[in-house]
């Protein structure tokens, strides 16, 4: 059976491809309303298999715990970007 993941794609990219080390992401597939998820920081990105280029698993500091873990891509719901702004943004403005 097929699942639908077309909540998690905006503007026809997947929210963690643009995911670098350092930002910081939403874990969490449940109810977030119930409390099911986590906020972590992005430690390393592991390419796939078939496209190393493309991120598979990221392994990631959960800001409250200190504890790292290794997710898989998809399980990334949210990026925080006003940390650091929108992917490729931040560094045309230092250029």
């Amino acid at each position: 059976m097929s699942v639908d993941h077309s909540a998690a794609v905006k503007g026809g990219d997947a929210k963690f491809l643009h995911v670098r080390p350092g930002h910081f992401v939403i874990v969490g597939s449940g109810d977030k309303a119930k409390g099911d998820w986590w906020m972590g920081q992005v430690v390393f990105c592991e390419g796939g298999a078939r496209d190393p280029k493309v991120n598979s698993l990221f392994q990631i500091a959960d800001v409250d715990t200190g504890v790292i873990r290794w997710i898989n891509a998809d399980e990334v719901s949210d990026v925080l970007w006003s940390m650091d702004g929108w992917p490729g943004v931040a560094d045309q403005a230092w250029n």
